[in-house]
């Protein structure tokens, strides 16, 4: 995980949208669609920048892709954003 491509992938407001889309859980990529005026592959265009930054994963069941939150790379940025603010200001 880079964290500048993190960090990248967060700077755009529909894509830190669909992340919080998927705080609910597992969902198609018609589904996070569905929430959008836009068309299906700017969503698809999206997911796959948020898969780089490995901020989403995706898993297949059926003829279906489903994409959740990939929590652990949020505690690694958060850990990562502490060592800026510094130890002793906690």
């Amino acid at each position: 995980m880079s964290i500048s491509e993190s960090f990248k992938a967060l700077a755009v407001p529909m894509r830190r949208d669909i992340l919080d889309l998927l705080k609910e859980g597992k969902m198609s990529a018609g589904d996070i669609a569905s929430h959008f005026n836009v068309t299906q592959p700017a969503i698809s265009y999206h997911l796959n920048i948020l898969k780089k930054a490995n901020l989403i994963y995706e898993s297949k069941y059926k003829n279906f892709i489903y994409y959740e939150l990939n929590a652990t790379v949020f505690d690694h940025l958060i850990l990562w954003l502490k060592t800026i603010k510094g130890a002793d200001e906690e």
